[in-house]
């Protein structure tokens, strides 16, 4: 008997430490990015306690594996909580995570704070590694993600063009590490109408989920942190730095691909690692599941890497790149009986590929202030070639390289003062040619620079803002501009503030035609938002925006209903008659409403509705819609987990997502001796408006832990319904008649991921 309870202790004992980890945590203020002394920390679940050290650590043995929050709390800190948190037996934790000092006047309010919050006060999410795979249908891409957000609205099942409270995809930016990049996406002409190259979107991000840290999606009214070049949207991605302990390692196997991800020390003794991510695509595979890609052919493959030296006197130095190829190719039926459309009379070859170097350095001067230098080269280059048999139909070759850097110091000033001033800014070269020879090339270059100032309270209280301006200058126009911001929030109890955010905003416009044959000038835009926040407890929260854009210095086109904020994909309106040297204005407008409720107990939901109005202002002076006035969006996401004592996690969620139909204009047609003409009415506003869009997304996942390292396998289907939302009309020369081209059926994907 006694042996017995013996091998029962051992096999009691043996099974808790299989199924443990550690933690480590790193606190740096939110402001100045020094590290945090003295907090306490804890994790109730598991009964938890520790304070962080002078260098803001703290690190935690030996715990249960699952779902998990912190809590911080100090005097000068105030009470915080980091929730929707997963240990995993296979791997470590390792956060850095930013706080924000309290003044005493806060005490009464007893103020505490949930998750993690961009510095910005309003039109902010953080996007982490753990929502993007634990939500619907996001194949692992954090653009995929932000469409579950209110104001946001998919462009097209194929790739993840966004439209931003109305506005083009085109004027969403991609950043990393702090600096602008080229479009980051592989298939960067998917889900394009004209099938050419989009300057912010793709099929998927090249970056894997499995590289990035911290990442902010920004709405509007950035703040004058460095945010510039943009109208609408921002992605502000972050790289993770690798385990400096321990190799830890991932393979990822799906109809998708393969994902393998490795990461370790190089130095334990310094401190130094390495982070590196490979990734192939399968898609053939998804053919064989049953998706119908109409006859393409999809490939992808891409490599990251992120490699972190820090030093005792020097700072710390961080080496960066990424790359990726893709292509796409369609080769029509051979048998013509089988043909259904124009798209059967050509074959059709896509080949892009991305690449990317930086480095980063980071140190801490003057005892309380912190320098941060980021530099980066970043290209694209992409080519379709649209051909039947000898004869070249259509040629398209786009490249772009920008040289980017970041120069910012952070720190306090006095008592009430925090400040991050700096300069950014790139080189950006583009290269165009339309036509298979070395005699038509388009080039142009152009040279931005940004030196910026914000200054904000250094202690959290009631009223918190920040104010500060932006200074960009665009050498190609010699235009520069000084570009206002300013955000404030102030708390009328402890679960209840008002906001408020305005900036000045510019951007060079993107679309190559306009770059060819107009006088180029930045658009620009005001953005007005104002804000209310109810904190029901300390996990669900509502929260609405009200929004105003007003664009400006837009191009005008005489007689005809054309403007840049409708995208210029249907045409080459821009020169001849129809352009005139004259500015002119477009508008956003709407309110967002949002209800939010971090996982707790098994539960999460995100639910939100966005009313609004998208408009430009015609050669009439009159205001029309334009192609991404969809005028409302709906979003609801569900998510339930049943988690078992042995770390066992199953969980099953899902996502409706309604948006109103866009925008399009008329098809026209007219015949002359036996030849046909086919064109966009532009001489009339955007009338035709396409049927709602609607999705249904699935996701069901189980986690286990096991001797040789943690596992998921998880389904995902996206549009579960099946439904034929519209995609765009066109003139179909095969069947002689206006035609609709449908976005994406029902998706499956199956995914394994092993963590050892």
């Amino acid at each position: 008997m006694k042996i017995f309870k013996l091998l029962l202790l051992f096999v009691s004992i043996n099974a808790f430490t299989q199924n443990t980890q550690t933690i480590k945590l790193h606190f740096v203020n939110q402001q100045t990015k020094l590290p945090i002394g003295g907090l306490n920390i804890n994790i109730a679940k598991n009964g938890l306690a520790g304070v962080t050290n002078e260098s803001g650590d703290v690190r935690f043995e030996n715990v249960p594996v699952g779902r998990f929050e912190i809590e911080v709390s100090s005097v000068e800190y105030g009470k915080h909580i980091f929730k929707e948190l997963l240990l995993e037996y296979s791997k470590q934790v390792d956060l850095t995570l930013e706080l924000q000092p309290v003044s005493q006047e806060l005490e009464a309010l007893q103020v505490s704070s949930v998750g993690t919050r961009n510095t910005a006060l309003m039109s902010a999410e953080s996007i982490t590694n753990e929502q993007i795979m634990r939500f619907p249908a996001t194949f692992f891409d954090p653009a995929r993600l932000s469409m579950s957000f209110a104001g946001v609205a998919n462009a097209n099942d194929q790739a993840n063009n966004i439209s931003v409270r109305g506005n083009s995809p085109e004027f969403v930016q991609w950043r990393l590490e702090g600096v602008e990049i080229v479009n980051p996406n592989h298939l960067n002409n998917a889900g394009t109408f004209s099938d050419k190259p989009a300057a912010a979107g793709g099929g998927t991000n090249i970056l894997s989920a499995q590289m990035l840290g911290k990442m902010d999606f920004l709405s509007g009214a950035f703040p004058a942190s460095g945010y510039a070049n943009a109208l609408s949207g921002v992605f502000d991605m972050n790289l993770r730095n690798g385990n400096n302990e321990k190799y830890q390692h991932v393979v990822q196997v799906g109809l998708l691909g393969v994902d393998l991800s490795s990461e370790g020390p190089i130095s334990k003794k310094s401190g130094s690692s390495y982070l590196v991510n490979y990734r192939y695509s399968f898609t053939g595979l998804l053919t064989q599941a049953g998706v119908n890609f109409g006859g393409e052919a999809i490939t992808f493959q891409d490599l990251a890497i992120n490699l972190n030296f820090p030093t005792k006197k020097m700072g710390t130095f961080t080496l960066f790149g990424m790359g990726g190829t893709s292509s796409n190719e369609f080769t029509p039926d051979e048998d013509q009986a089988n043909w259904e459309s124009s798209k059967d009379l050509s074959n059709v070859d896509y080949h892009g590929r991305m690449g990317l170097v930086g480095i980063k350095h980071t140190i801490k001067v003057f005892k309380n202030w912190n320098l941060r230098t980021v530099v980066a080269n970043s290209a694209q280059e992409s080519l379709r070639n649209q051909y039947s048999g000898n004869e070249n139909i259509d040629y398209d070759y786009s490249a772009r390289n920008y040289t980017s850097f970041n120069v910012s110091a952070s720190g306090n000033i006095g008592k009430l003062f925090a400040l991050n001033a700096g300069v950014g800014g790139s080189h950006q070269f583009y290269k165009y040619n339309f036509i298979n020879s070395a005699l038509r090339f388009y080039s142009l270059d152009n040279t931005l620079v940004q030196p910026f100032v914000k200054i904000s309270n250094r202690y959290k209280s009631r009223f918190n803002y920040n104010i500060g301006f932006i200074s960009p200058y665009y050498s190609l126009s010699g235009s520069q501009y000084i570009e206002p911001r300013l955000a404030a929030s102030y708390q009328l109890a402890s679960k209840h503030q008002v906001k408020a955010a305005y900036g000045l905003h510019s951007q060079g416009v993107a679309n190559r035609t306009v770059f060819e044959q107009m006088e180029y000038k930045p658009s620009r835009a005001h953005h007005f938002t104002l804000g209310y926040q109810f904190d029901l407890d300390e996990k669900q929260s509502f929260y609405t925006e009200v929004f105003y854009q007003n664009l400006f210095n837009l191009v005008t086109f005489d007689s005809l209903y054309v403007s840049t904020l409708n995208g210029t994909e249907i045409g080459n309106f821009t020169s001849g008659e129809y352009y005139i040297n004259q500015r002119n204005q477009g508008r956003n407008y709407g309110i967002e409403l949002n209800y939010r409720r971090y996982l707790d107990k098994g539960f999460f939901a995100l639910v939100n509705a966005t009313f609004y109005k998208s408009q430009f202002k015609a050669f009439d002076n009159k205001f029309y819609n334009t192609r991404f006035a969809g005028d409302y969006i709906y979003n609801l996401t569900l998510g339930k987990e049943w988690e078992k004592t042995s770390g066992r996690i199953l969980g099953v969620n899902g996502r409706v997502n309604w948006v109103g139909g866009f925008r399009d204009y008329s098809i026209k047609y007219f015949d002359v001796d036996q030849i046909r003409y086919v064109y966009f009415d532009v001489f009339n506003p955007l009338l035709v408006k396409y049927d709602d869009y609607f999705r249904v997304d699935l996701r069901a996942y189980l986690k286990r832990t096991k001797k040789r390292g943690s596992e998921t396998i998880s389904l995902d289907i996206q549009n579960a319904t099946g439904r034929k939302n519209a995609g765009q009309n066109y003139y179909d020369i095969y069947l002689n008649r206006v035609a609709q081209r449908k976005q994406l059926g029902l998706i499956p994907m199956i995914n394994y991921r092993w963590e050892f």
